[in-house]
C-alpha cells in the first residue's frame, strides 16, 4: 500500500474516533433545562436503604429498637430473678420438693446473673440501663433525651411485667399448692415477685434502705461507664454489675428485699394485681411501693450521680462541668 494512502486512512480512523468521542461527550453533557439524575449515587443510596430496611418491619424495628432492647433486657433480669425467688421459697415447702433448692448466696448470685445477662442483651443497643433509676440519672447528668428516657422506662416496666408473668405461669401450680388451694392469693406468694419489707420497718426505714442500695448501684454504674476513670471494656461492664448486685444483696438484702430498681418491683406488682392478688399489693404498709422501690431508688440514684460528678467526673456531658 502506498505511504500517502496509508497515512490518509490512519488519519481518517483517528478522525472518526475523535468525532465519536465528541458525540459521546455531547450526548453525556446535560442540556440546559434537562433533568439531571446521578444514577450511580441514587443506586448507592437505594442499596444502603434496602440493606438497612429490607422490609416494612425493619423500618418499624428501627423506630422501637432501643426501648424494645430495654424491655427485653429487663425481662431477662426478672425471669432469672423472680425465677430464683420462686424456686428458693417453693422448694422449701415439703409438699413441693423433697429438699430445698438454693441458698441465700445462690439467691443473690442469681439476681446478679440476671442483671448481667440483661445488660449483655441490650447494652450495645440502648446502653443496658434496665432500671428507671439509672435512666433517670442518665437523663439528668448525661444528657439522655427526656423523650428517649420516658420510652426506656416504659419499656423497662413492660419487660418486668412480662418476665414476672412468664415466671408466674411457670410456677402457678406450685403456687396453688404453696397457698393451700387453687386460686388462693395472698401476700405470702406475692412476695415471690415484688418486695415486701419486714414487719418492723417504717416507711422512713424502707425509703432509706432502698436509697442506700440504689446509691451503691448507680455510683458503680457511673464509675465503670466513665472512660476517664476505669477504662473498662464495654463488654465487661455486665460483670461489674454482677459483682455490685451480689454485694448489695449480701449487705442490704434482708430488710426490704433490695429492689434497687423501680421497674423490678412495680412491673411484677402490677402483674400480681392482675392475676388475682388485687389491690392489697399496692396498699400494703401505707403504699410502701411508692416510698421504697420507686422514690427511694430514684433519689438514691440521683444523689449517687451528683456526688460522682461533683468529685470524680470531668466530662462535658454533666451540667456540673459546664460554664
Amino acid at each position: 500500500m502506498p505511504l500517502p494512502f496509508r497515512f490518509l486512512r490512519t488519519v481518517g480512523r483517528c478522525g472518526d474516533r475523535r468525532l465519536g468521542a465528541r458525540r459521546d461527550e455531547e450526548a453525556s453533557t446535560p442540556k440546559e433545562g434537562s433533568l439531571q439524575v446521578d444514577v450511580s449515587s441514587s443506586n448507592q443510596a437505594a442499596a444502603v436503604y434496602y440493606a438497612q430496611y429490607p422490609n416494612q418491619w425493619a423500618k418499624i424495628r428501627e423506630a422501637i429498637r432501643e426501648p424494645a432492647a430495654e424491655m427485653l433486657g429487663t425481662m431477662i433480669l426478672i425471669l432469672v430473678g423472680t425465677g430464683v425467688n420462686c424456686q428458693f421459697a417453693l422448694s422449701a415447702d415439703v409438699d413441693l420438693s423433697p429438699s430445698p433448692k438454693g441458698s441465700y448466696l445462690g439467691f443473690n448470685v442469681a439476681w446478679g446473673c440476671g442483671a448481667a445477662l440483661g445488660v449483655w442483651v441490650c447494652g450495645g443497643v440502648s446502653g443496658g440501663h434496665i432500671n428507671p433509676a439509672v435512666t433517670l440519672s442518665m437523663a439528668v447528668f448525661r444528657r439522655l433525651p427526656w423523650l428517649k428516657a420516658v420510652s426506656y422506662i416504659f419499656g423497662q416496666l413492660i419487660g418486668a411485667w412480662l418476665g414476672a408473668l412468664i415466671v408466674f405461669a411457670n410456677y402457678s401450680r406450685a403456687i396453688n399448692i404453696f397457698e393451700g388451694g387453687n386460686g388462693q392469693r395472698t401476700l405470702k406468694s406475692a412476695s415471690l415477685f415484688s418486695t415486701y419489707p419486714l414487719a418492723y420497718m417504717s416507711s422512713a426505714n424502707c425509703f432509706f434502705d432502698e436509697f442506700v442500695g440504689t446509691f451503691v448501684l448507680v455510683f458503680v454504674v457511673f464509675a465503670v461507664s466513665d472512660r476517664r476513670n476505669s477504662g473498662l471494656h464495654p463488654g465487661l461492664i455486665p460483670l461489674a454489675i454482677f459483682i455490685v448486685i451480689v454485694g448489695i444483696g449480701a449487705a442490704f438484702g434482708m430488710q426490704t428485699g433490695y429492689a434497687v430498681n423501680p421497674a423490678r418491683d412495680l412491673g411484677p406488682r402490677i402483674m400480681t394485681a392482675m392475676v388475682g392478688y388485687g389491690a392489697q399489693v399496692f396498699t400494703f404498709r401505707h403504699h410502701y411501693w411508692i416510698w421504697g422501690p420507686v422514690i427511694g431508688s430514684c433519689c438514691g440514684g440521683l444523689v449517687a450521680s451528683l456526688l460522682y460528678d461533683l468529685f470524680i467526673f470531668r466530662g462535658p456531658e454533666s451540667f456540673v462541668n459546664r460554664p
